[in-house]
């Protein structure tokens, strides 16, 4: 996958090309016929929101299942690239479409930036099952060297070649744009697990390794619950009559989608544990600012103090056994060099972003240069970010170098209630609101 351990100023990053520099989507996905591209900067972010915020209230609601396509894309907000990486917080989003449209009008459109929270916290609180999936998706890498019926399927699933109109664009869709309707995506995965009977985890590494919204949990809890798996023995069923309706008739795939979608099953239980809790910010340190593409917001991380220097990494070629595509790499790369560059202004400090698979020699070998003793970082959810900072965690000790992660306020107020359904957390959200706006 090639990586480089060369440092590289925030302010170069930025101007070094398109790999870097925020990528252009225009011409291949836009919200509508004439809209802003996906450029992986704060900016673009709230260009987005506030050009969407007029259609985030009961025309949302009506429209929000629809798939028009790649050129109509006015139904839904496009955020999800942003929230993921946190270029732009769920606070911010929820306040402004509050203001613009109330609590009842905007109600589709807050739960589901709830949905997000409830997918993280829900797999804070199983961490078993992002390390099952891992495990289950190196044994079905390994199968696709071993098995050439199962190779075949899924080269087809993934070049576009099925046969099924609907399941091939939106797989060709997936890696051109690094984008899919959510609707669209429950209509494949189901596709993938029932009609064309490939692991689902197979499917989901698909999905993680190509979006530019890719997220851990969102990603890996959606496909289990089509699979059954999340909600027990509760599976979604693509119907070639959904479809056809919520894709306008673009696609009628009748009858060549599986009758029947029997839910899977685990052979071991799943075990609740208590959250993490997060560290208490030092005083006195001389510190420095991790930024990585969990969070590309430093400048509202909530520190005390000012920190030495920024540090930019990014995990997005740990999130498969398989290459991560070109643009979800980009996308994040570019997302934690603006947040360098955003965070370098904040707080008057110089900073760097690199790109290596040795976190622990990056982040020793910059807080011996920089003069530091301990690093702080918003905290990750489960994921590659918190699978690279737990493999360096032991070197840093090694070195005297505390990690400190904090949590944002959001999370904290939040992940308590993803406990089972996402009933329980929905209960919770007009409380949640109230303390999010206070």
């Amino acid at each position: 996958m090639g990586s480089s351990d060369t440092p590289r100023p925030a302010s170069r990053t930025r101007a070094s090309g398109d790999r870097d520099a925020g990528v252009d989507f225009s011409k291949t996905l836009r919200h509508a016929e004439r809209g802003p591209s996906l450029r992986a900067v704060r900016s673009a972010a709230l260009e987005l929101l506030a050009d969407f915020l007029p259609r985030a209230g009961r025309r949302y609601a009506v429209e929000r299942n629809y798939d028009y396509g790649t050129r109509n894309r006015s139904n839904v907000s496009l955020l999800s690239p942003y929230l993921r990486h946190r270029l732009i917080l769920e606070e911010e989003v929820l306040r402004a479409v509050l203001r613009e449209h109330g609590r009842t009008a905007a109600d589709k459109f807050v739960e589901e930036v709830f949905w997000r929270a409830y997918f993280k916290g829900w797999m804070e609180q199983r961490p078993a099952v992002w390390r099952r999936y891992t495990l289950d998706l190196d044994h079905c890498v390994m199968a696709l060297g071993e098995d050439a019926a199962l190779r075949g399927r899924y080269d087809k699933a993934v070049e576009g070649r099925t046969g099924i109109d609907c399941f091939d664009a939106w797989s060709n869709e997936l890696i051109e744009t690094g984008y899919l309707h959510n609707h669209a995506r429950m209509w494949f995965a189901s596709i993938w697990v029932f009609t064309l009977a490939l692991p689902w985890q197979l499917g989901a590494d698909f999905f993680l390794r190509h979006l530019l919204d890719g997220d851990p949990a969102s990603n890996t809890l959606s496909w289990r619950w089509v699979c059954g798996l999340h909600t027990v023995g509760k599976t979604y069923l693509a119907r070639a009559s959904n479809i056809a309706k919520y894709t306008s008739r673009r696609f009628d795939p009748e009858g060549q989608l599986a009758a029947e979608a029997a839910p899977l099953s685990e052979s071991e239980p799943l075990e609740r544990v208590p959250l993490q809790g997060a560290d208490p910010m030092p005083t006195g340190a001389s510190f420095g600012l991790l930024v990585t593409e969990e969070d590309c917001s430093p400048e509202s991380l909530g520190v005390h103090g000012t920190p030495a220097a920024l540090l930019g990494l990014v995990a997005t070629d740990a999130r498969s056994p398989l290459p991560a595509s070109k643009s979800a790499k980009a996308f994040a790369s570019a997302a934690v060099a603006d947040a360098c560059e955003r965070g370098a202004r904040h707080f008057d400090v110089a900073s760097v972003e690199r790109t290596t698979q040795d976190w622990a020699a990056a982040l020793t070998e910059w807080a011996r240069a920089s003069d530091i003793d301990t690093i702080v970082t918003a905290m990750p959810a489960q994921g590659p970010v918190n699978d690279r900072l737990a493999a360096a965690a032991p070197a840093l000790a090694a070195s005297g170098l505390p990690l400190v992660r904090l949590r944002r306020r959001y999370d904290v107020l939040t992940w308590p209630h993803a406990t089972r359904g996402f009933f329980r957390l929905k209960t919770k959200i007009p409380e949640l609101l109230e303390q999010i706006a206070a």
